[in-house]
């Protein structure tokens, strides 16, 4: 043959695979181990297979190909995940029913997947709208519900007030729905979560065990976010109430400058005077149009914030502080509030940009730089020595934080606190898409998913 033309051979082939079912597995055997190899199921949202799924399947392919060559009995299985957004925004784009719309696409990507030449187990195929799944995934549910891992709770999602509806964070596109355009806001409605948070420290632990890349462990360890320090509570002036924060410096207390909180923090409507309402309502309804992404970002968006008109009191020094409302503070992590100091760059642009007064109570233990320091000329983060500083002056950071915490414990105002940055999953915006082989959850129990389709 002068060129290969895939037309005269691949078709030949393709029919005797399908028709031998040379890449089932097999149940029961036990003269071979038995491997799984699992890649993302797609969303039969587009009328065909792109470049990227051709990537991620030849992969997966490679690796089950492989596993078959040193004897192993290979499941190497391929589903729809047809239910949720990407599948109902397509068929209102295209004036079609969801279930036509899956039924045809469905269908092409199949022939396709079959064109690639890829060695799936066709008779394990899994569909997320057929009842003979999804009942697995009711059943799941319920299992969570009834161990208290699935519970309702009022929380702040996107709202379109046009579309009457909650979004997903995909779906809104600088502030504005993506299917109808209009402007997006910030509602607490009831929703159903799932308790992730209470296996944060089981899935830091069990990166241990899996053969991953550093890279990619530390990137789940970071998105995890465990955080080791303290909760203090600042009582907000003439009131009976306070304000609790969470920090993992509480070395640096007593160069707390200002409070913060977060746009959506229940205690803002409290503290904000009747001077200052009409600046915090624009403030809030701006702060409303971003996202979590545009809002936490360390790029060189300048920090914006309003002052709320109230002061609280820094239990360290009883120091009055004002208190503001500023969009880099989040209302789902933490306390939803922080406390300002000089010894953090956001913090210290944010006291420039207000002139906010603030004292340095930490500096390095070399002396041209603890002059620079002291001068204000640049925020210093690192550990060193504390000045100004009560009884705590001159011990180092690292040995007065935890004395700090136990001194504030004393006086009814902290206490040790573990934070995570893995917040309980939200599912009532996502349509209830849950369960796939693919979600971030899975490996909770996605060993009972495949024992119903690789019977082991």
């Amino acid at each position: 043959m002068k060129r290969y033309n895939p037309k005269d051979i691949e078709g030949k082939w393709q029919k005797t695979w399908a028709e031998s079912g040379i890449y089932k597995a097999v149940d029961f055997d036990e003269s071979k181990k038995k491997f799984v190899m699992l890649t993302e199921f797609p969303y039969p949202s587009g009328d065909g297979l792109h470049m990227g799924h051709t990537r991620e399947y030849t992969l997966g392919d490679i690796m089950a190909r492989h596993k078959r060559m040193q004897g192993f009995n290979v499941l190497y299985p391929m589903g729809y995940d047809e239910f949720g957004l990407p599948t109902e925004n397509y068929a209102i784009k295209n004036k079609v029913t969801p279930q036509s719309a899956t039924k045809t696409n469905t269908a092409n990507f199949q022939q396709q997947f079959e064109s690639l030449g890829f060695s799936f187990d066709w008779d394990r195929v899994i569909r997320t709208s057929d009842p003979s799944y999804y009942k697995w995934t009711q059943w799941l549910f319920l299992q969570f519900y009834k161990e208290g891992l699935a519970y309702q709770q009022e929380t702040a999602i996107n709202w379109c007030p046009f579309c009457k509806t909650g979004l997903a964070n995909e779906e809104v596109i600088n502030g504005r729905h993506e299917r109808c355009d209009n402007l997006v806001e910030k509602k607490q409605l009831k929703q159903w979560l799932l308790k992730i948070t209470q296996y944060a420290d089981r899935l830091i632990e069990g990166l241990k065990d899996v053969d991953y890349p550093s890279r990619i462990a530390d990137q789940q360890i970071n998105w995890i976010g465990k955080s080791r320090g303290a909760e203090i509570d600042f009582a907000v002036e003439n009131s009976d109430q306070k304000i609790s924060v969470f920090t993992t410096r509480a070395d640096t207390i007593f160069s707390g400058a200002f409070l913060v909180l977060a746009p959506e923090h229940k205690m803002v409507s409290v503290v904000t005077t009747e001077s200052q309402k009409s600046k915090v309502a624009m403030y809030l309804k701006e702060a409303q149009a971003k996202t979590e992404i545009e809002r936490t970002s360390e790029g060189d968006k300048e920090k914006t914030g309003v002052f709320t008109g109230s002061y609280a009191i820094n239990p360290a020094n009883e120091e009055k502080i004002p208190i503001w409302v500023a969009d880099f503070v989040l209302g789902n992590y933490g306390t939803g509030a922080v406390f300002g100091d000089i010894h953090d760059e956001r913090d210290f642009e944010f006291l420039r940009k207000y002139d906010i007064p603030a004292r340095v109570t930490v500096i390095p233990e070399d002396a041209t730089e603890a002059a620079k320091v002291k001068a204000k000329e640049y925020p210093y983060t690192g550990q060193g020595i504390l000045i100004e500083s009560g009884e705590f002056t001159g011990q180092k950071t690292d040995v007065a934080r935890d004395k700090i915490i136990d001194w504030l414990s004393q006086k009814g105002a902290a206490r040790e606190k573990i934070n995570y940055k893995l917040r309980d999953w939200i599912i009532g915006a996502s349509r209830f898409r849950l369960f796939t082989a693919t979600n971030v959850v899975p490996l909770l129990f996605r060993k009972k998913i495949y024992q119903l389709s690789f019977r082991t």
